[in-house]
């Protein structure tokens, strides 16, 4: 294999990851860094303008607070996501995202965010926390203005970051790794702080599609968890890795029901025509006080479904039919047809498969119900999983052990997390993640004037990773002619094989949606064995072209977050979350003993795990 061209990029501050929270990140970097004569450099794998979750476009911006009219409070925001983790989230992350997302939602309007108004000139809510927004283009509004912030010229698209560089004498963060989707180049980034703002992982579980409908998933199939690798392997701790999102989907087509939900007012029905949610209350009695919480919080709605289904009373169906003739009763055709134009663009600007399936079936929702069912699981931090990054939380408000200098810095000296890459702060969405972003941003420059000075990148090292990144290349060079068809190769896999094997590990022995979501400990630990295996034979994944490469890398932060997931969950000895995910040996909440984070740090020097626990603080009555 040709050696790889190198090339090695100073900067300041290092954002990795061009999504919502990285967006947030440059732009106020470049304020605040701008008058410091601060280089500001982000790195993303796509291209910004079309990147992370938000890529496709939204019709909600799901955090948005509404205190200048009085509509909520931050205290009203951390007692809603209090309840929905079942007690256990960092109330001081949380309350700190509240008191600031306000402004980062007017500031998008004044970028030209096209956000409904009611007649007196509010933004128009589809629910509590949800405001419309016409946001077909609402990432390359934010795109646009982290561009402008800290220059075009600093942005670096079509990398891939594989690794975060760290000061062997200090540990402290002093830039990143990187090789060119596009090049046979590798990119060496040399910092003062960074940033990771890279996305959550989807693909670690098996999905419902697979065969034809490979690929079709709720959530962005290009997160592939770099938010979690990146601070793993750098040896941050992290916390709540294992909690999850399972969230219901209309099935198949993943179209998303929220508006259904809160502002068409839709029903979900079981085939009997009842109402689960009522039926079922007595399913989720056992998990008081959390039972009487409204809105009931999403593990213990999927717990009331899957509690149905076992009963026999499934399908389940959204009435979309009955919702809208609800709505539409009375009024003329052209308010019919605005009425329907607002149903439909939540399926047409983010989740256009949904459209797509609905034709291929002859459904006319308006007129017949549909199917809804528990997607698999997912990590993801800024929605409604608290997966992420232990990281400290402003002065003001963090309680004993929350606080170690810098707003969002992990304890990896220099590093900090946004986005998805915070744990315990789940419900951020796209506002609440751009806001995190800024407030990292914050914290990063006022860590580099309190710490100057520059790092010089151990040579070797860098050699090292240089070799591991292009391995894949090696592999399919010496042994691909091994056989007669490329595919089928004693020798090698592909990573999309991996990914099958991956998935298989995951739904099978932890908790998936081939096992009704059930494990135990020697289902865990079995699992565990597999994986020990799977990461032993990664040595002999192999890559035809840069797109396989691209892949390989994917495949092995998959890895890393399902590794985190099944250790987290196995030491939690009981089942906080149910519809999540059941530990049947400790099926029950047990707050005695478990109201606490499940923290961990990988240690690269022996490549042990080590397994702790942390307690949990109360900020609001």
């Amino acid at each position: 294999m040709e050696a790889p061209a190198l090339e090695v990029v100073d900067t300041d501050l290092l954002i990795l990851g061009g999504g919502m929270a990285g967006c947030g990140a440059a732009f106020e970097a470049g304020y605040w860094g701008r008058d410091k004569g601060l280089r500001v450099t982000l790195v993303e794998k796509a291209a910004v303008e079309r990147s992370g979750a938000v890529a496709m476009g939204l019709s909600a911006i799901n955090c948005y607070m509404g205190m200048r009219h009085g509509e909520n409070q931050p205290e009203d925001f951390v007692r809603y996501v209090r309840n929905d983790l079942m007690g256990l989230c960092r109330e001081d992350l949380v309350y700190d995202i509240a008191r600031h997302v306000d402004s980062t939602v007017h500031m998008f309007e004044k970028w030209g965010l096209p956000i409904f108004k009611t007649e007196d000139g509010r933004y128009k809510r589809e629910g509590r926390w949800q405001i419309m927004i016409h946001g077909e283009s609402y990432k390359p509004i934010v795109a646009e203005a982290a561009k402008k912030a800290i220059g075009a010229e600093n942005v670096y698209e079509r990398l891939f970051v594989s690794h975060v560089l760290t000061d062997e004498a200090t540990g402290r963060a002093t830039g990143a790794v990187a090789f060119s989707v596009r090049e046979h180049k590798v990119y060496v980034f040399r910092a003062r702080a960074v940033i990771s703002s890279a996305g959550g992982a989807t693909g670690v579980f098996r999905p419902h599609a697979v065969g034809e409908g490979l690929g079709r998933i709720w959530y962005a199939p290009w997160n592939t968890g770099s938010a979690y690798s990146l601070a793993i392997k750098a040896g941050a701790t992290m916390t709540q890795m294992e909690h999850r999102l399972v969230v219901t989907r209309f099935k198949d087509g993943y179209g998303p029901v929220g508006m259904w939900f809160l502002l068409f007012k839709g029903k979900v029905k079981n085939a009997y025509g009842e109402l689960y949610e009522d039926t079922q209350q007595k399913a989720i009695a056992p998990y008081a006080p959390y039972d009487k919480v409204r809105p009931i919080p999403t593990p213990l709605r999927n717990h009331q479904m899957l509690t149905d289904r076992a009963e026999g009373r499934g399908p389940h169906y959204m009435r979309t039919d009955e919702a809208l003739q609800a709505l539409t009763m009375g009024l003329d055709p052209k308010a019919v047809r605005e009425i329907e134009s607002d149903a439909w663009e939540d399926f047409l600007d983010m989740t256009m498969s949904q459209a797509l399936l609905w034709a291929s079936q002859n459904i006319d929702p308006a007129k017949v119900p549909s199917e809804l069912t528990l997607t698999e699981p997912y990590l993801m931090g800024s929605h409604s999983s608290a997966t992420g990054a232990w990281v400290s939380g402003p002065e003001d408000l963090a309680r004993d052990g929350y606080f170690w200098g810098y707003n969002r810095m992990t304890t990896v000296p220099g590093l900090f997390a946004a986005g998805d890459g915070v744990g315990g702060s789940a419900h951020k969405f796209s506002s609440g993640s751009y806001t995190e972003g800024r407030l990292a941003a914050k914290g990063a420059i006022s860590y580099m004037t309190d710490n100057p000075g520059s790092f010089e990148h151990d040579p070797a090292r860098v050699e090292e990773i240089t070799g591991e990144l292009f391995q894949p290349y090696r592999v399919f060079e010496e042994a691909h002619g091994s056989s007669t068809k490329e595919d089928i190769n004693p020798n090698y896999f592909y990573p999309k094989q991996g990914l099958h094997r991956l998935q298989k590990i995951m739904d099978e022995y932890c908790a998936g949606v081939g096992a009704n979501y059930i494990t135990n400990e020697p289902t865990l630990r079995r699992g565990m064995e597999l994986m020990e295996v799977f990461k032993e034979d990664m040595a002999k994944v192999a890559a035809r072209d840069r797109h396989e490469l691209l892949r390989c890398w994917e495949l092995r932060d998959r890895i890393w977050c399902a590794e985190a997931h099944m250790r987290h969950i196995l030491h939690r000895e009981e089942t906080r979350w149910p519809g999540y995910y059941y530990r049947m040996d400790h099926p029950k909440i047990d707050d005695e003993n478990w109201k606490v984070f499940v923290n961990s740090r990988f240690d690269a020097g022996n490549g042990g795990w080590k397994m702790s626990t942390h307690p949990c603080h109360t900020l609001v009555p």
